[in-house]
This record gives C-alpha cells, sequence and structure tokens, in this order.
C-alpha cells in the first residue's frame, strides 16, 4: 500500500488563515477557497482589485544553448520567436494530440525560459518536458518548491503595485509593461519577477519570488491596497472570474482526451513552425469527424447547469457542462459545454438537464464578460 501523499500549504498559509479564510483541497494544496463572501471578492476584482495567492502552481525553469528550440520541439507553440521578458500561453500535447496541460512560458533570458504549469499537472508537465529534452542541450530545473507567487488583479492593480512599499528596481514602468510582458524587479533587495498577465478577464500582475519574502510581499500589498478597494480573494472568485472571461480549466475544459481545436484552441498550435513536434501528427489529423466541440451557453433564472450535467436537445443527450455559474457580474446563468459539433453555432437552442429540470440554453461566443478598455 502506497503512502498517502502529504498535504502542502502555502508559504502564505498562515496569513490566510489570520484572515479568516475557509480552505479546500486543491491538487493536494490547502488553498483559500474564499476569506469573506464570493461574490464581494469577485465584484472587487471586477471593480476594484483582488489580492490571489496562487503559490500552488509549478514553475519550471528551462535554461541551456538549445531552450528556444527544446521547447519549438516539446510545446505546440513557437516559444524560440518570443522577445525577451515576453510570455506566451502554449500548450502541452500527448502523441495522439491531446492536451497534457496549459502552460504560460516567459523568456527571461536569451537562453533562459520559465513555464508555469499547473499545481496538479507538476509531476506529469516536469516529467514530459525531462522526458523530451533528450538530444538537446538544455537544462529542466523543477523550481516549484522555491517560487511564490502572488497575483493582484483588477482595474486598480497597478496603482496598488506602484503605491506597494518595498517594490524597487523596476525595469520598465508598469504603465509601458505590456500584456503578457514581464519586467525585473526587486522586493527589499529580493528578485521579484514582475508579469502583466492573469486568468480573471481584468487587468493585472503575477508576482514571482522566493518563498521567504511571500509574506512581507503580500503584507506590502495590503497596505497599498488599503485605499484602494483591495480585497483578498480565493479561489472560489477566481473560478467565476475565468468562468467569465471564458478561459478554460484544466481538468474541465482541457484533458488528455481533448484536442486543441476542440477547445477553441486550434490557434495555439503553431502548425506553420518548420520543426516537429509532439502530437503534431495528431493535430494536424485532427480529431474524428464527430468530437464533440466547446461551447458557451447562456440561460434565464438562477439555476446555472455545473460540470457533468447533461445537455440535451430534445429528449436527446447531445453535450455535458464542463463549468458553470450564475454569474455575479452579468446575473444570470452561464456554462461552458462540449456539444454536437452540429449544435455549436451562435443562436442554437438547447437544454442543460439540471437536477431533473430541463432549462432552455443557448449557445453564445465565448467570452462571456470581457472588460472595457
Amino acid at each position: 500500500m502506497s503512502d498517502p501523499v502529504p498535504e502542502r500549504t502555502s508559504p502564505l498559509h498562515a496569513v490566510h488563515t489570520e484572515l479568516g479564510a475557509s480552505f479546500t483541497d486543491f491538487a493536494g494544496w490547502q488553498m483559500p477557497v474564499r476569506y469573506t463572501s464570493d461574490l464581494a471578492e469577485h465584484a472587487a476584482v471586477r471593480t476594484a482589485a483582488g489580492l490571489f495567492d496562487l503559490s500552488h502552481m509549478a514553475e519550471i525553469l528551462v535554461y541551456g544553448r538549445d531552450a528556444g528550440s527544446f521547447l519549438d520541439a516539446a510545446l505546440a507553440g513557437k516559444l524560440s520567436a518570443l522577445d525577451l521578458m515576453q510570455a506566451k500561453y502554449s500548450l502541452l500535447l500527448t502523441e495522439t494530440g491531446g492536451i497534457l496541460d496549459d502552460v504560460v512560458v516567459y523568456r527571461l533570458g536569451d537562453t533562459t525560459y520559465l513555464v508555469v504549469a499547473n499545481a496538479g499537472n507538476r509531476d506529469a508537465a516536469a516529467a514530459a518536458l525531462t522526458e523530451r529534452s533528450a538530444g538537446f542541450d538544455v537544462t529542466v530545473d523543477d523550481q516549484s518548491d522555491d517560487y511564490a507567487l502572488i497575483a493582484v488583479q483588477g482595474p486598480s492593480a497597478r496603482a496598488v503595485l506602484e503605491q506597494a512599499a518595498g517594490i524597487t528596481e523596476l525595469g520598465l514602468p508598469l504603465d509601458e509593461l505590456k500584456y503578457y510582458r514581464a519586467t525585473d524587479a526587486f522586493f527589499e533587495g529580493v528578485p521579484l519577477l514582475v508579469a502583466r498577465t492573469g486568468y480573471t478577464g481584468e487587468d493585472g500582475f503575477e508576482l514571482y519570488l522566493r518563498t521567504t519574502s511571500a509574506v512581507p510581499l503580500w503584507r506590502a500589498l495590503e497596505a497599498a491596497g488599503a485605499d484602494h478597494g483591495l480585497v483578498p480573494a480565493g479561489l472560489a472568485s477566481r473560478d467565476t472570474l475565468r468562468l467569465e472571461a471564458g478561459m478554460p480549466l484544466y481538468g474541465h475544459e482541457l484533458g488528455v482526451d481533448t484536442q486543441p481545436v476542440q477547445a477553441g484552441l486550434g490557434r495555439v498550435v503553431a502548425l506553420t513552425k518548420e520543426n516537429d513536434f509532439v502530437g503534431r501528427a495528431a493535430v494536424e489529423t485532427g480529431p474524428a469527424e464527430n468530437a464533440k466541440v466547446l461551447v458557451g451557453l447562456v440561460s434565464e433564472g438562477r439555476r446555472a447547469g455545473r460540470a457533468g450535467y447533461p445537455v440535451v436537445s430534445g429528449d436527446t443527450v447531445v453535450g455535458t457542462v464542463t463549468s458553470g455559474a450564475l454569474s455575479p457580474t452579468l446575473g444570470h446563468p452561464i456554462m461552458m459545454a462540449y456539444v454536437d459539433p452540429t449544435l455549436a453555432e451562435e443562436g442554437t437552442e438547447l437544454a442543460v438537464d439540471v437536477r431533473g429540470t430541463s432549462i432552455p440554453a443557448t449557445v453564445t461566443p465565448l467570452p462571456f464578460y470581457r472588460r472595457k478598455k
């Protein structure tokens, strides 16, 4: 009998406990699901700013002479074409074209990249990258245990960071930092990576630094955000925020049995790049003709279909909800679901079986919510 997997906690766990957070297990980590109210935390991110602990995410450093060409072969995107301090969303595919993980890759130097993977896929992603590195002059170094990751998301995020004590020597002023770009900085003398990225549909920043400095940075951001409506935000609000923004979640919309084109991520796969990459042949062949595709669904009332609920057309089950909630921002139920490709056209009328009750739902484009620029 194998030993149980030890429960993991963030370097900010004591802070969350002090703030009265409720915790949930997420990929073996005890992470804050909420502090006060899901709705209040969601609203703060849409109107002011939210402070998230994402230290459960995986950080894998890739460096060496062949780092760019290696990542071009290991991932579905052309990572060697990234500018210095540019980030790119990419996919780690299986040989059969399924999605092993979705990742964000930062080019930190000429031959140095940071691959950020999902917490639940840390071991799988690190193992796949290590295996695929054979024959390349490259090192794959899982540094997840050394990194903390804190995100500030919302319209006031930049103001909070600009006023946070201890953040110095920014390589680029935050008002000049473009979306999906990063800059080096220091926090109280400790190296800090500031990235204009996020998973909420709002403007925001993700901050990478050593775990030993996580608590002081969190405190500094809290203090700077006091006059900007900043609140700590948990995983529950993060989930409704990303759902409104139409962003897929691994294990719900993405998995090894799903090809990128089914999830609306065909654009992420760089079929124009010359080199081969894992999964290329399968992606070029494409999924089965009747393979289900991801759509957005909206309905009226207050009852939303949840993950696993059937989608029906007449008396026939034609798909499955992967994520769903009553949208706090829009005020009506929203869902993502995989349905038969013949029923994926905008405006198609379907229904969701919500515990025995058929709730009418209409296919709608993603995202459900788009922030005002």
